[in-house]
Protein backbone atom coordinates (compact mmCIF):
# COMPACT_ATOMS: atom_id res chain seq x y z
CA UNK A 1 0.00 0.00 0.00
CA UNK A 2 1.27 3.23 -1.00
CA UNK A 3 1.59 6.00 1.50
CA UNK A 4 -1.57 7.62 -0.07
CA UNK A 5 -4.36 4.98 1.60
CA UNK A 6 -6.99 4.22 -0.06
CA UNK A 7 -9.12 6.44 -1.82
CA UNK A 8 -12.65 7.87 -0.02
CA UNK A 9 -14.22 5.89 -2.85
CA UNK A 10 -12.80 2.55 -1.49
CA UNK A 11 -13.16 3.49 2.33
CA UNK A 12 -16.64 4.13 1.68
CA UNK A 13 -17.48 0.87 -0.37
CA UNK A 14 -16.34 -0.67 2.53
CA UNK A 15 -18.65 0.80 4.88
CA UNK A 16 -21.35 -0.55 3.11
CA UNK A 17 -19.93 -3.85 2.41
CA UNK A 18 -19.77 -4.30 6.16
CA UNK A 19 -22.75 -2.22 7.09
CA UNK A 20 -24.59 -4.90 5.24
CA UNK A 21 -22.56 -7.43 7.45
CA UNK A 22 -23.65 -6.11 10.66
CA UNK A 23 -20.53 -4.71 11.56
CA UNK A 24 -20.20 -1.61 12.93
CA UNK A 25 -16.36 -1.16 14.82
CA UNK A 26 -13.38 -1.84 12.88
CA UNK A 27 -10.02 -2.66 14.77
CA UNK A 28 -7.12 -0.84 12.80
CA UNK A 29 -3.73 -2.61 14.29
CA UNK A 30 -0.14 -2.99 13.62
CA UNK A 31 2.64 -4.82 15.44
CA UNK A 32 5.60 -3.16 17.91
CA UNK A 33 9.17 -4.57 17.89
CA UNK A 34 8.07 -7.44 19.96
CA UNK A 35 5.18 -8.69 17.96
CA UNK A 36 2.53 -7.10 20.59
CA UNK A 37 -0.37 -5.85 18.79
CA UNK A 38 -1.03 -1.96 18.89
CA UNK A 39 -4.69 -0.23 17.50
CA UNK A 40 -7.46 1.44 17.50
CA UNK A 41 -11.26 0.46 17.59
CA UNK A 42 -12.96 2.83 14.99
CA UNK A 43 -16.75 3.05 14.59
CA UNK A 44 -17.21 2.25 10.95
CA UNK A 45 -18.72 5.70 9.85
CA UNK A 46 -15.42 7.11 10.66
CA UNK A 47 -13.31 4.87 8.46
CA UNK A 48 -13.26 7.22 5.19
CA UNK A 49 -11.52 9.93 7.76
CA UNK A 50 -9.04 7.14 9.35
CA UNK A 51 -7.85 6.08 5.50
CA UNK A 52 -8.19 9.77 4.41
CA UNK A 53 -5.89 11.75 7.43
CA UNK A 54 -4.30 8.16 9.27
CA UNK A 55 -4.87 7.32 13.15
CA UNK A 56 -2.44 9.37 15.08
CA UNK A 57 -0.12 6.88 17.26
CA UNK A 58 3.03 7.90 19.39
CA UNK A 59 6.06 6.84 18.24
CA UNK A 60 7.35 5.35 21.31
CA UNK A 61 5.01 2.49 21.30
CA UNK A 62 7.74 0.93 19.13
CA UNK A 63 9.99 1.48 22.03
CA UNK A 64 7.60 0.35 25.01
CA UNK A 65 8.16 -2.64 26.80
CA UNK A 66 5.60 -4.83 27.43
CA UNK A 67 5.14 -3.69 31.14
CA UNK A 68 5.03 -0.10 30.06
CA UNK A 69 8.35 1.33 30.16
CA UNK A 70 9.51 3.93 27.20
CA UNK A 71 13.32 2.93 26.10
CA UNK A 72 15.74 5.96 24.72
CA UNK A 73 15.82 4.23 21.29
CA UNK A 74 16.30 6.97 18.06
CA UNK A 75 12.93 8.14 16.95
CA UNK A 76 11.59 8.47 20.53
CA UNK A 77 12.34 10.10 23.36
CA UNK A 78 15.43 11.96 22.40
CA UNK A 79 12.81 14.02 19.33
CA UNK A 80 10.07 14.85 21.70
CA UNK A 81 7.78 11.85 20.94
CA UNK A 82 6.70 12.26 17.84
CA UNK A 83 3.53 11.17 16.50
CA UNK A 84 3.43 8.79 13.10
CA UNK A 85 -0.02 8.11 11.34
CA UNK A 86 -1.48 4.41 10.41
CA UNK A 87 -3.18 3.97 7.81
CA UNK A 88 -5.32 1.49 7.27
CA UNK A 89 -4.86 -1.04 4.73
CA UNK A 90 -8.31 -2.27 3.51
CA UNK A 91 -7.19 -5.56 1.41
CA UNK A 92 -6.85 -6.56 4.80
CA UNK A 93 -10.69 -6.25 6.42
CA UNK A 94 -11.78 -9.30 7.97
CA UNK A 95 -14.59 -10.14 10.79
CA UNK A 96 -14.10 -11.35 13.92
CA UNK A 97 -16.04 -14.84 14.36
CA UNK A 98 -15.86 -14.32 18.12
CA UNK A 99 -16.52 -10.90 18.61
CA UNK A 100 -19.71 -10.18 16.35
CA UNK A 101 -20.05 -6.53 14.52
CA UNK A 102 -15.81 -6.23 15.07
CA UNK A 103 -13.80 -6.23 11.70
CA UNK A 104 -10.02 -6.57 12.15
CA UNK A 105 -7.89 -4.26 9.82
CA UNK A 106 -4.03 -3.98 9.51
CA UNK A 107 -2.30 -0.77 9.43
CA UNK A 108 0.49 0.54 7.65
CA UNK A 109 2.62 3.17 9.83
CA UNK A 110 3.69 6.72 8.33
CA UNK A 111 6.14 8.96 8.88
CA UNK A 112 3.90 12.19 9.20
CA UNK A 113 7.03 14.74 8.52
CA UNK A 114 8.44 12.29 5.27
CA UNK A 115 5.26 10.37 4.40
CA UNK A 116 7.48 7.34 3.87
CA UNK A 117 7.26 4.04 6.15
CA UNK A 118 8.47 4.70 9.81
CA UNK A 119 11.84 2.55 9.95
CA UNK A 120 10.43 0.45 13.39
CA UNK A 121 7.77 -1.10 11.00
CA UNK A 122 8.24 -4.93 10.88
CA UNK A 123 6.12 -5.18 8.08
CA UNK A 124 7.32 -3.07 6.04
CA UNK A 125 10.55 -4.59 6.54
CA UNK A 126 9.46 -7.89 5.23
CA UNK A 127 7.35 -5.53 2.16
CA UNK A 128 11.23 -4.41 1.89
CA UNK A 129 13.33 -7.13 2.04
CA UNK A 130 10.70 -9.47 -0.42
CA UNK A 131 11.42 -6.69 -2.78
CA UNK A 132 15.32 -7.55 -2.57
CA UNK A 133 14.86 -10.97 -3.01
CA UNK A 134 12.72 -10.36 -6.07
CA UNK A 135 15.20 -8.48 -7.71
CA UNK A 136 16.83 -11.72 -7.89
CA UNK A 137 14.14 -13.38 -9.96
CA UNK A 138 12.65 -15.19 -6.81
CA UNK A 139 9.87 -14.83 -4.77
CA UNK A 140 10.10 -16.75 -1.52
CA UNK A 141 7.30 -18.53 -0.17
CA UNK A 142 6.56 -19.67 3.27
CA UNK A 143 4.93 -22.31 5.73
CA UNK A 144 4.80 -20.98 9.15
CA UNK A 145 4.55 -23.70 11.83
CA UNK A 146 3.70 -22.14 15.78
CA UNK A 147 3.38 -23.70 19.31
CA UNK A 148 2.21 -22.01 21.84
CA UNK A 149 1.28 -23.07 25.71
CA UNK A 150 -2.50 -22.53 27.16
CA UNK A 151 -2.39 -21.84 31.10
CA UNK A 152 -5.46 -21.84 33.80
CA UNK A 153 -5.40 -19.17 36.49
CA UNK A 154 -3.97 -20.78 39.48
CA UNK A 155 -3.73 -18.12 42.26
CA UNK A 156 -2.20 -20.74 44.98
CA UNK A 157 1.33 -20.75 42.66
CA UNK A 158 3.86 -18.92 42.78
CA UNK A 159 3.37 -17.68 39.00
CA UNK A 160 -0.39 -17.28 39.12
CA UNK A 161 -0.94 -19.70 36.34
CA UNK A 162 -0.88 -24.14 35.55
CA UNK A 163 -1.01 -25.61 32.32
CA UNK A 164 -4.45 -25.81 31.16
CA UNK A 165 -3.92 -30.01 31.13
CA UNK A 166 -0.88 -31.34 32.67
CA UNK A 167 -0.97 -34.96 31.53
CA UNK A 168 2.06 -35.85 29.50
CA UNK A 169 2.60 -38.08 27.15
CA UNK A 170 -0.53 -36.63 24.54
CA UNK A 171 2.54 -35.28 21.34
CA UNK A 172 0.51 -35.53 18.63
CA UNK A 173 -2.61 -36.55 19.71
CA UNK A 174 -6.12 -35.14 19.19
CA UNK A 175 -9.31 -35.08 20.54
CA UNK A 176 -10.87 -34.50 24.81
CA UNK A 177 -7.68 -37.20 25.94
CA UNK A 178 -5.57 -33.76 26.48
CA UNK A 179 -8.06 -31.19 25.76
CA UNK A 180 -11.01 -31.89 27.63
CA UNK A 181 -12.73 -28.53 27.17
CA UNK A 182 -12.18 -28.45 23.54
CA UNK A 183 -10.15 -25.73 23.45
CA UNK A 184 -8.33 -27.04 20.24
CA UNK A 185 -10.93 -27.68 18.47
CA UNK A 186 -13.32 -24.65 19.05
CA UNK A 187 -10.08 -22.44 17.85
CA UNK A 188 -9.25 -24.46 14.62
CA UNK A 189 -12.85 -23.50 13.66
CA UNK A 190 -12.68 -19.72 14.83
CA UNK A 191 -9.37 -19.38 12.93
CA UNK A 192 -10.76 -20.74 9.84
CA UNK A 193 -13.96 -18.26 9.55
CA UNK A 194 -10.86 -15.46 10.29
CA UNK A 195 -9.54 -16.78 6.77
CA UNK A 196 -5.97 -16.56 7.78
CA UNK A 197 -4.99 -20.28 6.19
CA UNK A 198 -5.20 -22.58 9.21
CA UNK A 199 -4.66 -26.29 8.30
CA UNK A 200 -5.01 -28.06 11.01
CA UNK A 201 -3.91 -28.67 14.99
CA UNK A 202 -2.94 -30.74 17.35
CA UNK A 203 -1.27 -31.52 20.87
CA UNK A 204 2.31 -30.82 21.44
CA UNK A 205 5.28 -32.49 23.62
CA UNK A 206 3.70 -31.14 26.91
CA UNK A 207 0.57 -31.10 28.92
CA UNK A 208 -1.36 -27.78 27.59
CA UNK A 209 0.95 -27.37 24.27
CA UNK A 210 -0.48 -27.21 20.89
CA UNK A 211 0.72 -26.82 17.36
CA UNK A 212 -1.49 -25.07 14.93
CA UNK A 213 0.06 -24.92 11.04
CA UNK A 214 -1.10 -22.35 8.80
CA UNK A 215 -0.85 -22.39 4.42
CA UNK A 216 2.48 -21.52 2.70
CA UNK A 217 1.93 -18.20 1.05
CA UNK A 218 4.29 -15.27 -0.31
CA UNK A 219 6.33 -14.22 2.73
CA UNK A 220 4.44 -10.87 3.51
CA UNK A 221 1.00 -12.38 3.31
CA UNK A 222 2.40 -15.45 5.45
CA UNK A 223 3.99 -13.39 8.27
CA UNK A 224 0.37 -11.28 8.06
CA UNK A 225 -1.26 -14.45 8.53
CA UNK A 226 1.54 -15.55 11.28
CA UNK A 227 0.90 -12.47 13.20
CA UNK A 228 -3.12 -12.08 12.67
CA UNK A 229 -2.92 -15.72 14.54
CA UNK A 230 -1.06 -15.22 17.72
CA UNK A 231 -3.41 -12.83 18.64
CA UNK A 232 -6.28 -14.48 17.50
CA UNK A 233 -4.89 -17.26 19.86
CA UNK A 234 -4.53 -14.99 22.20
CA UNK A 235 -7.91 -13.15 22.46
CA UNK A 236 -9.67 -16.35 22.14
CA UNK A 237 -8.04 -17.59 25.32
CA UNK A 238 -9.20 -14.62 27.13
CA UNK A 239 -12.62 -15.70 26.10
CA UNK A 240 -12.23 -18.63 28.25
CA UNK A 241 -10.64 -17.43 30.99
CA UNK A 242 -7.12 -18.29 29.99
CA UNK A 243 -3.89 -17.42 29.19
CA UNK A 244 -2.20 -18.78 25.82
CA UNK A 245 1.40 -17.62 25.74
CA UNK A 246 3.91 -17.77 23.04
CA UNK A 247 7.00 -17.61 24.95
CA UNK A 248 9.90 -19.53 24.22
CA UNK A 249 10.38 -21.61 27.46
CA UNK A 250 7.54 -20.74 29.75
CA UNK A 251 7.60 -23.32 32.67
CA UNK A 252 10.63 -25.04 34.31
CA UNK A 253 9.13 -28.27 33.99
CA UNK A 254 8.42 -28.12 29.94
CA UNK A 255 10.35 -28.03 26.55
CA UNK A 256 9.77 -24.76 24.77
CA UNK A 257 7.37 -23.72 21.70
CA UNK A 258 9.16 -23.76 18.67
CA UNK A 259 8.12 -21.09 15.62
CA UNK A 260 9.19 -23.24 12.35
CA UNK A 261 9.35 -21.32 9.01
CA UNK A 262 9.01 -23.54 5.92
CA UNK A 263 10.15 -22.10 2.77
CA UNK A 264 10.78 -22.58 -0.94
CA UNK A 265 11.36 -19.87 -3.92
CA UNK A 266 9.36 -19.64 -7.10
CA UNK A 267 11.07 -18.59 -10.08
CA UNK A 268 9.63 -15.70 -12.54
CA UNK A 269 7.37 -18.66 -14.41
CA UNK A 270 6.25 -19.89 -10.88
CA UNK A 271 8.22 -22.99 -10.51
CA UNK A 272 10.03 -24.03 -7.38
CA UNK A 273 13.37 -22.61 -7.46
CA UNK A 274 14.86 -24.89 -5.19
CA UNK A 275 14.24 -28.24 -6.77
CA UNK A 276 16.87 -29.81 -9.33
CA UNK A 277 16.83 -33.76 -9.63
CA UNK A 278 20.02 -33.74 -11.63
CA UNK A 279 21.53 -31.38 -8.36
CA UNK A 280 22.78 -33.65 -5.68
CA UNK A 281 20.20 -34.00 -3.02
CA UNK A 282 17.45 -32.87 -5.33
CA UNK A 283 18.55 -29.35 -4.35
CA UNK A 284 18.93 -26.48 -7.27
CA UNK A 285 21.98 -24.32 -6.81
CA UNK A 286 19.73 -21.11 -5.28
CA UNK A 287 18.67 -23.78 -2.72
CA UNK A 288 22.18 -24.68 -1.93
CA UNK A 289 23.30 -20.42 -2.06
CA UNK A 290 20.22 -20.34 0.78
CA UNK A 291 21.75 -23.09 3.31
CA UNK A 292 24.66 -21.37 3.08
CA UNK A 293 23.08 -18.21 3.31
CA UNK A 294 21.24 -19.42 6.40
CA UNK A 295 24.26 -21.05 8.42
CA UNK A 296 26.48 -18.05 7.89
CA UNK A 297 24.24 -15.44 9.37
CA UNK A 298 22.62 -17.52 12.08
CA UNK A 299 24.50 -16.28 15.08
CA UNK A 300 23.15 -12.71 13.82
CA UNK A 301 19.52 -13.55 12.96
CA UNK A 302 19.42 -15.26 16.14
CA UNK A 303 18.37 -12.02 17.55
CA UNK A 304 15.14 -11.65 15.24
CA UNK A 305 14.02 -15.06 15.74
CA UNK A 306 14.96 -15.52 19.39
CA UNK A 307 14.29 -12.00 20.72
CA UNK A 308 14.11 -12.59 24.68
CA UNK A 309 15.91 -13.23 27.57
CA UNK A 310 13.81 -16.60 27.84
CA UNK A 311 14.48 -17.52 24.41
CA UNK A 312 18.10 -19.11 25.34
CA UNK A 313 16.54 -20.92 27.57
CA UNK A 314 14.85 -23.67 25.12
CA UNK A 315 17.93 -24.11 23.75
CA UNK A 316 20.26 -27.08 24.58
CA UNK A 317 21.08 -30.25 23.97
CA UNK A 318 18.28 -33.14 23.51
CA UNK A 319 15.70 -30.39 23.54
CA UNK A 320 14.47 -31.22 19.76
CA UNK A 321 15.38 -27.54 19.79
CA UNK A 322 18.48 -26.21 17.48
CA UNK A 323 21.96 -25.82 18.98
CA UNK A 324 24.29 -26.06 16.54
CA UNK A 325 24.68 -24.02 13.15
CA UNK A 326 24.02 -27.19 11.16
CA UNK A 327 21.61 -28.18 8.54
CA UNK A 328 20.67 -32.37 7.64
CA UNK A 329 18.24 -34.08 5.76
CA UNK A 330 15.01 -34.55 7.07
CA UNK A 331 16.88 -34.20 10.56
CA UNK A 332 14.37 -32.71 13.12
CA UNK A 333 17.65 -32.13 15.71
CA UNK A 334 19.27 -29.60 12.77
CA UNK A 335 18.91 -25.93 12.67
CA UNK A 336 18.14 -25.79 9.29
CA UNK A 337 16.12 -29.21 7.74
CA UNK A 338 15.32 -30.03 3.99
CA UNK A 339 12.30 -32.44 4.22
CA UNK A 340 12.11 -35.41 2.24
CA UNK A 341 9.73 -34.01 -0.35
CA UNK A 342 11.00 -33.00 -3.61
CA UNK A 343 9.26 -31.59 -7.16
CA UNK A 344 6.60 -28.88 -6.09
CA UNK A 345 7.34 -29.61 -2.33
CA UNK A 346 11.33 -28.95 -2.02
CA UNK A 347 11.84 -26.90 0.60
CA UNK A 348 13.89 -25.86 3.41
CA UNK A 349 12.58 -26.04 6.93
CA UNK A 350 14.53 -22.99 9.68
CA UNK A 351 13.71 -24.65 12.65
CA UNK A 352 15.98 -21.77 14.40
CA UNK A 353 12.79 -19.61 15.38
CA UNK A 354 10.92 -19.62 18.71
CA UNK A 355 7.45 -18.73 19.34
CA UNK A 356 8.20 -15.77 20.85
CA UNK A 357 9.46 -13.97 17.37
CA UNK A 358 7.70 -11.12 15.67
CA UNK A 359 6.08 -12.96 13.10
CA UNK A 360 7.31 -10.38 10.07
CA UNK A 361 11.25 -9.89 11.62
CA UNK A 362 11.96 -13.84 11.73
CA UNK A 363 10.54 -13.27 8.63
CA UNK A 364 12.73 -10.60 7.70
CA UNK A 365 15.52 -12.36 8.64
CA UNK A 366 14.90 -15.46 7.27
CA UNK A 367 14.68 -13.02 3.77
CA UNK A 368 18.16 -11.27 4.23
CA UNK A 369 19.93 -14.48 5.22
CA UNK A 370 18.66 -16.06 1.72
CA UNK A 371 18.94 -12.78 -0.27
CA UNK A 372 22.99 -12.81 1.01
CA UNK A 373 23.63 -16.53 0.88
CA UNK A 374 22.15 -15.79 -3.13
CA UNK A 375 24.36 -12.82 -3.67
CA UNK A 376 27.29 -14.58 -1.72
CA UNK A 377 27.22 -17.87 -4.29
CA UNK A 378 28.96 -20.50 -1.53
CA UNK A 379 27.92 -23.59 -1.03
CA UNK A 380 26.97 -25.10 2.12
CA UNK A 381 29.40 -27.50 3.87
CA UNK A 382 28.11 -31.02 3.73
CA UNK A 383 25.01 -32.31 5.37
CA UNK A 384 25.54 -33.97 8.54
CA UNK A 385 24.68 -37.41 9.81
CA UNK A 386 23.22 -38.89 13.06
CA UNK A 387 21.87 -36.63 15.83
CA UNK A 388 22.63 -33.48 15.88
CA UNK A 389 24.03 -32.49 19.01
CA UNK A 390 27.55 -33.28 18.85
CA UNK A 391 29.03 -29.91 20.07
CA UNK A 392 32.78 -30.47 17.92
CA UNK A 393 30.73 -31.17 14.41
CA UNK A 394 29.45 -27.53 14.18
CA UNK A 395 29.27 -24.12 15.47
CA UNK A 396 27.35 -23.27 18.67
CA UNK A 397 24.56 -20.60 18.35
CA UNK A 398 24.33 -17.82 20.43
CA UNK A 399 23.75 -18.53 24.13
CA UNK A 400 22.00 -15.77 25.33
CA UNK A 401 20.39 -12.79 23.82
CA UNK A 402 23.22 -10.69 24.42
CA UNK A 403 25.61 -12.89 22.39
CA UNK A 404 22.76 -12.86 19.94
CA UNK A 405 22.56 -8.55 19.99
CA UNK A 406 26.21 -8.76 19.59
CA UNK A 407 26.34 -10.79 16.41
CA UNK A 408 23.78 -8.98 14.70
CA UNK A 409 25.63 -5.48 15.31
CA UNK A 410 28.62 -6.91 14.05
CA UNK A 411 26.69 -8.51 11.26
CA UNK A 412 27.45 -5.84 8.48
CA UNK A 413 26.69 -7.28 5.17
CA UNK A 414 22.80 -8.48 7.41
CA UNK A 415 22.17 -4.94 8.97
CA UNK A 416 23.03 -2.57 5.71
CA UNK A 417 20.32 -4.84 4.17
CA UNK A 418 18.14 -4.09 7.33
CA UNK A 419 18.94 -0.84 7.62
CA UNK A 420 20.79 1.56 9.95
CA UNK A 421 17.63 3.10 11.83
CA UNK A 422 15.51 -0.45 12.20
CA UNK A 423 18.89 -2.09 13.60
CA UNK A 424 19.51 0.98 15.65
CA UNK A 425 16.13 1.09 17.18
CA UNK A 426 16.03 -2.47 17.63
CA UNK A 427 19.42 -3.00 18.97
CA UNK A 428 18.40 0.07 21.53
CA UNK A 429 15.28 -1.39 22.43
CA UNK A 430 16.66 -5.23 23.09
CA UNK A 431 19.68 -3.93 24.89
CA UNK A 432 17.43 -2.42 27.73
CA UNK A 433 15.83 -5.53 28.19
CA UNK A 434 18.86 -7.18 28.62
CA UNK A 435 20.18 -4.32 31.29
CA UNK A 436 16.83 -4.66 32.93
CA UNK A 437 16.92 -8.04 33.25
CA UNK A 438 20.55 -8.06 34.69
CA UNK A 439 19.68 -6.14 37.08
CA UNK A 440 16.53 -7.90 38.52
CA UNK A 441 16.95 -10.38 41.65
CA UNK A 442 15.20 -13.44 40.42
CA UNK A 443 13.84 -15.86 42.67
CA UNK A 444 16.29 -18.30 41.49
CA UNK A 445 18.85 -16.04 43.22
CA UNK A 446 17.29 -15.81 46.30
CA UNK A 447 16.49 -20.15 46.76
CA UNK A 448 20.29 -20.61 45.71
CA UNK A 449 21.69 -18.19 47.87
CA UNK A 450 19.57 -16.79 50.30
CA UNK A 451 20.27 -19.40 53.28
CA UNK A 452 23.10 -20.31 52.48
CA UNK A 453 26.07 -17.13 52.38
Amino acid sequence: MSSAGPTTEQAQQQVERLSALGIDVVRVTYPDLLGIDRGRDVLLHHLPAACAHGLAFCRAVYHTTPRGGVVDAPGGLQEGLPDISIRPDLSTLVPIPWEPGVAWCLGDPIDVVTGAPVAESPRDLVRRLAGTLSGSGLTAVVGPELEYFLLEPDPGSALGWRPYQEITGNVYCSGRRGDPDGHLLRSLRHLDQLGIGVISGNQEFDGGQFEINLTHSAALDAADRSWLFKSAVRELARTEGRLATFMAKPLNATGGSGFHLHVSCTDSEDRNAFEDPGQQHGLAVPAQYAIAGLLAHAPAISALLNPTINSYKRFGPDTLAPWLIDWGLDKRSAMLRVPPERGSGTRLELRLGDASANPYLATAGLLAAIHLGIRAAALPPPPFEGYGYDAASAPQLPRTLDAALDALEADTELTELLGKPFTDAYLAYKRDESDRFHRHVTDWEFAEYAQHI
